[in-house]
Order: structure tokens, then C-alpha cells, then sequence
């Protein structure tokens, strides 16, 4: 199989979805990869670099897809990238269906094979190739958060760990998986007040054995969100329900009752946000302020910090890559479970329930 790695064109995003080792094992499963010129040099590689590994490069875009069967991104495509696929042509990256009618109408209608990252699931309910990201998005989130609150970027002018004789700052986090434990490792490293919400009584005893007295555990209800993010500094929406479209859990008019120079840090963006108000931001214009709060709502945290996502990201990625270019699509999706789950569209056919309800579009088994 002919696998091809473009260029990712996301504002911002200076992430590869194959380092020049991870193609390597490609190639010795009998495949081809071509690199679109350039695309590893965000993280340190050059052309060399994936050449000397067994890569062929190219800088026509159009080509590059025009001669892959499989495509392999990091991020969705964007508009301008629509109209490279052809069908029958496998894609293997973020999808993020569930926030995106019109990329998902763009699919359907190329006939692609469209596998998501963020879907596949192993037996144990686990979500391998998200997690990784959802760590870094976790941790990230009060890292930025903290400095969000500084005074000159707009926030309260609290430090979140605070120093002895005075307040620390409170860090509120709703939903208690991967990206909310994250971030709650970090808030607590950071010495402040923090809050852990989830709808799961047992997930909230897990948190409470894993960090003890160092957080206070809350039952996500719309009653406690409401009265706990009054007196939150930093806010993580961190809910997840995987494939579909993020809940709102926080509204416009529960602005008006956060302090003045709060921060809320919204990691679910990329399946539509969980606060009413979030709308999906770059790392160069972060920030946007709405009624004194301040929204923090970049839609690739990671790749802020590329190298460490790339290596996180391929070293999940490369096994589920290799194993669909190995069986074909159809081998694939009969021999592997999680390869399935991964499926969102399928030749003209939407299937992924939570997609089509998210879009109220037309859902299809296979």
C-alpha cells in the first residue's frame, strides 16, 4: 500500500504524523510512504531526515494524494484539503465528526474510508490513540490557565499556589477521565485549591484514594457547577463522551456569576466545547474575553509542544496504521475491533451513531 503524510496546514499546528523511524516500520511491512516536502521540520526532521529511512518525497500536494491509498494526518482536513481525496482512499487521523457537518458531508460525498483516532477503543472501553493527547491537553490546561490568570494576559492577577499567609488560588475541573486527572495533577502540584467533578460516583472514589485530601471531589450536577465555578479562579471543562458532540455544561448567563478575571480553560473544543460560549481559538490568539471571563479555547493544545505530542501521538498510532495498511479496509474492520470502532465513514455511509445523532444525519451499519 501507498501510505502519504502531507504537511499538516492547521494554523499553528507544527505536529507529523510519522517520524522518520515510525515510517520505517512501514516500509518494512512492504509499503511505500511518501512525505510531502517539509512535513516533519515543525518537530526537527527534514527531508533527509525521512529519506535516508526509505521515503520518497514530493512537494505536490495534489499528487501526493492522488498516488496514496492511505492518507495519514494528525488533524482533520481542513476545506482546502477537501477536494485532494479520491474514492476509496483511506484517512487515519483526528476526525472530530461531531463538531464538523461540513467536513463530514465532504467525506461522505468523496466515498472515503474515514478512520478516527479519537473513536478507536479497545475491549477494555479504553481510548488508546486519545489518550495521549488527552494527558498533554490535561496538563497544559492549567499550565496556560495559570498564566492566563496573570494580570497582563487579562486574568485576576492570582497565582494559583498562592504563598504562605495568603489564599490559594481554586482551580474547579469537570470530568474526572484522562484530560481531567491531568490537569488535576498538575493543579495539585501547583499547591492550589482544587475541585474534581464527575457524573460517576465511582470514578470520584478513585480520585478521592488517588489524591486524597489534596482535592475535594463533587458530583457534576448543573446545581453544583452553577454554585461551584462563583468562586472558581481557573475552570477545565474536561467532558468527554467519546465520538459525540460535548455537552454544555456551562452557560452563557453562569458567566455573570464568576468572578471578574477568571479563567476557563475549555479542553473539550474540539467536539464543539462544553461552555456555551467557547469557540475554537489558535496558540497565537488564545484568549477571548466574555463578560470579564476569560476563555482560553485552542483547538490543538498539543501542538504547542509538537515534539512531545508527536512522540506521545506515534508511538500509539504506528501499531493500528500499520495493522489497517497490512489487512485493507475490509479485512481490517472484520478481524479487528478496534479498527471498527475507529470507522466514521465508510463509501458514502455514515457510521458512527453518535456522528449522524450529533447531525441528525442518517446512520448506517456495516
Amino acid at each position: 500500500m501507498k501510505i502519504g503524510i502531507p504537511k499538516e496546514i492547521k494554523k499553528e499546528e507544527y505536529r507529523v504524523s510519522l517520524m522518520p523511524a515510525n515510517a520505517k516500520e512501514y516500509i518494512n511491512n512492504g509499503h511505500s510512504v511518501i512525505i510531502e516536502s517539509g512535513a516533519g521540520v515543525g518537530i526537527g526532521f527534514s527531508d533527509e531526515d525521512y529519506k535516508n529511512n526509505g521515503c520518497k518525497i514530493i512537494s505536490d500536494k495534489q499528487k501526493l494524494f492522488d498516488d496514496a491509498d492511505m492518507i495519514i494526518k494528525v488533524k482533520e482536513p481542513l476545506p482546502e484539503e477537501y477536494d485532494l481525496f479520491h474514492e476509496e482512499q483511506i484517512l487515519y487521523t483526528y476526525l472530530h465528526l461531531a463538531a464538523a457537518r461540513t467536513l463530514t458531508q465532504a467525506m461522505l460525498d468523496k466515498k472515503i474510508f474515514g478512520f478516527a483516532y479519537e473513536t478507536l477503543t479497545e475491549k477494555d472501553g479504553s481510548l488508546p490513540l486519545l489518550i495521549p493527547m488527552s494527558q498533554i491537553a490535561g496538563r497544559m490546561s492549567v499550565q496556560e490557565g495559570a498564566k492566563y490568570l496573570e494580570k497582563p494576559f487579562g486574568g485576576r492577577g492570582v497565582l494559583l499556589g498562592g504563598v504562605p499567609g495568603i489564599k490559594k488560588g481554586k482551580v474547579v475541573i469537570i470530568g474526572g477521565g484522562v484530560a481531567g486527572t491531568n490537569a488535576c495533577k498538575i493543579a495539585v502540584g501547583m499547591r492550589a485549591d482544587v475541585t474534581i467533578m464527575d457524573i460517576s460516583a465511582k470514578r470520584l472514589s478513585e480520585l478521592d484514594d488517588i489524591f486524597g485530601a489534596s482535592i475535594t471531589t463533587l458530583y457534576s450536577t448543573p446545581t453544583n457547577i452553577k454554585e461551584v465555578i462563583k468562586d472558581a479562579d481557573l475552570v477545565v471543562g474536561a467532558v468527554l463522551i467519546p465520538g459525540a458532540a460535548a455537552p454544555k455544561l456551562i452557560m452563557k448567563e453562569d458567566l455573570k456569576t464568576m468572578k471578574k478575571g477568571a479563567v476557563i480553560v475549555d479542553i473539550a473544543i474540539d467536539q464543539g466545547g462544553c461552555v456555551e460560549t467557547s469557540k475554537p481559538t489558535c496558540h497565537t490568539s488564545p484568549t477571548f474575553v466574555i463578560d470579564d471571563v476569560v476563555h482560553y479555547c485552542v483547538a490543538n493544545m498539543p501542538g504547542a509542544v509538537a515534539l512531545s505530542s508527536t512522540l506521545a501521538l506515534t508511538s500509539v498510532t504506528n501499531r493500528y496504521g500499520i495493522e489497517l495498511a497490512n489487512l485493507g479496509v475490509k479485512a481490517a474492520i472484520e478481524k479487528s475491533k478496534p479498527l471498527k470502532t475507529a470507522l466514521n465513514v465508510y463509501k458514502g455511509k455514515l457510521v458512527n451513531a453518535p456522528v449522524a445523532q450529533a447531525h441528525n444525519m442518517r446512520y448506517e451499519e456495516i
